[in-house]
This record gives C-alpha cells, sequence and structure tokens, in this order.
C-alpha cells in the first residue's frame, strides 16, 4: 500500500511538472547545449559550422574591438539603469501614498506602453525626434531654435530608448517594496524626532532596497542585450553586445564564435544574479 501510494504521489508530481521540464528541455537546455557544442569548432570558409575543435573562440573575447563594445553595452544598460532608478523610484513612492482607486489608475498608467508592440513605440521615437518630427518642429515654432537639432542616432537618443522601454520594470517592483512596507515604522520614526530626509534615509531606503536591486536586475539585463534600439535610434553607429551576435549569426555567419559571444553575455547575467541576491540577503 505504502510503495503504490508513493508511485501515486511521484506520477501526481510528473503530471503536474512535466510541462515545466518539457518547456525547459526543449527551449532552453538544448539550445544551451548547441550553443556550448558550437563554441568547441571553427566557421566554415562560406559559414556554416566545420567540426574541428578549436579554442580560438575563446580567444577572440579579449579582442580589443570586442571588449570595446562589451564596455560600451555596459555603459549604455548601466547609464539607462540609473535614469530608471531615479526617475522610476519617486515614482513609485507616490504611487504607493495614492488613494486605492488612483493607485491603480496610476499603475495602469505605467503598463500601458506595454499593451502596444515594442517595435511600433519605438518608430514612434524616430517620428518624434527626426528632423522634420515633432519636437523639432515645435522647438522651431516657438522660436527657440534657429534650425533642427540632431537628436537621433546617438548614445543619449539610444539611453532614452531604453529608459522609456524598460521604465515599468523598474517601478513595479519598487511599488510593490515600498507597498509592503509597515506604515508604523516611519510614523515611530517621525514620533522618534527625525525630519522626513531622516525618516526616508533610515528607514524607507534601507527597507525597500530588495525591491531597488530587483529593479535594477530588470532594467539592466534586457537593457545590455538589446539589439533594436541601437539599431533604429542609435542608427547602428554605437554597436551593442545584442547587435554583434546577431551579426555573427545573420551576417558573418560565423556561428562558433556568435554561440561563444552568447555565453559570455549569460555569464555576464549569472554574475549579476548572483550580485543581485547576495546583495538582497546583506540588505
Amino acid at each position: 500500500m505504502r510503495s503504490r501510494a508513493r508511485r501515486s504521489r511521484a506520477l501526481g508530481r510528473l503530471v503536474f511538472l512535466g510541462p515545466g521540464l518539457t518547456y525547459l528541455i526543449v527551449l532552453l537546455l538544448v539550445p544551451l547545449a548547441l550553443l556550448i557544442t558550437f563554441t568547441l569548432f571553427r566557421r566554415g570558409r562560406f559559414g556554416g559550422i566545420v567540426y574541428e575543435v578549436t579554442g580560438e573562440n575563446f580567444t577572440r573575447l579579449v579582442d580589443p574591438l570586442y571588449l570595446e563594445v562589451l564596455v560600451g553595452s555596459l555603459q549604455l544598460a548601466g547609464a539607462a539603469t540609473l535614469i530608471t532608478l531615479l526617475i522610476g523610484y519617486p515614482t513609485a513612492y507616490l504611487i504607493a501614498r495614492l488613494p486605492g482607486r488612483w493607485k491603480t489608475i496610476a499603475l495602469v498608467a505605467i503598463v500601458l506602453p506595454f499593451w502596444t508592440n515594442f517595435l511600433i513605440r519605438i518608430y514612434a521615437w524616430i517620428v518624434l525626434l527626426s528632423g522634420p518630427g515633432l519636437v523639432n518642429s515645435a522647438l522651431l515654432d516657438l522660436g527657440l531654435i534657429d534650425r533642427p537639432l540632431e537628436l537621433l542616432y546617438n548614445r543619449g537618443t539610444i539611453v532614452a530608448g531604453l529608459v522609456y522601454s524598460y521604465l515599468p520594470l523598474m517601478v513595479l517592483p519598487l511599488y510593490a517594496a515600498i507597498e509592503r512596507l509597515d506604515p508604523q515604522l516611519r510614523e515611530a520614526s517621525a514620533n522618534l524626532g527625525a525630519s522626513p530626509a531622516r525618516t526616508f534615509a533610515s528607514v524607507t531606503l534601507p527597507l525597500t532596497l530588495p525591491g531597488v536591486f530587483t529593479g535594477c536586475l530588470f532594467v539592466f539585463v534586457p537593457s545590455f542585450g538589446n539589439f533594436i534600439i541601437p539599431e533604429l535610434l542609435g542608427g547602428g553607429r554605437s554597436i551593442m553586445v545584442g547587435n554583434l551576435i546577431r551579426d555573427q549569426f545573420l551576417k558573418a555567419r560565423d556561428w562558433p564564435f556568435g554561440s561563444t559571444l552568447v555565453l559570455a553575455l549569460l555569464a555576464v547575467l549569472v554574475v549579476l544574479l548572483l550580485l543581485q541576491a547576495w546583495s538582497a540577503r546583506r540588505a
């Protein structure tokens, strides 16, 4: 009877875990195994893979050209994350202080851009910031400028596009962290004579640091690997890691080195995840 009960429990677990395990195996583990395998071989003369074991793909990672792309990607993603945090924390704090009905409306407004296709939103930025676009036209009509500004195809525009695209991913975890904060703690701090700034620095900010770390991770990871925004808003002048990986697979047809770049990107992201978990525990 006991063995039959154990088999029934095991079968029940398998039924519930089966779809998730199948998803992970087919769409994560198998592609990852293929990428790891491709890194061991070299590119053919006309593309494709030649099944000759080599370590050349890993030595190419330290080439100054690719290191420059990696550093530039880190700078752009880091700047976007920092600006998103500076905008997102006050926004989440104000939303958390709103009455119930207005709080719901504000959260819907934050998430509303996600209901529109990502490419459409990026092309809307091109319409706004182009030479004859709405921003330059408005500035010219107001007499603030004499000629159209070059607002597109630079690193600042890329950062602005990343901030706009991933701001909700910062606001939502920050809002959740601030909303869970016990208001009696702030009241106790005020009753003990602390100013609002001291209460924020000593009570609110330390207790919401896990939300800060989570929001920064949610913004940094997709920003670091993004290739659409640098391509469209940057005009291809500022290449990020995502653009480099895409070009290796689709243009250079160098699948082994492209796979090596993907693994390097995954390694960086795993390190960031571990740092985020460690920082959250310390906080």
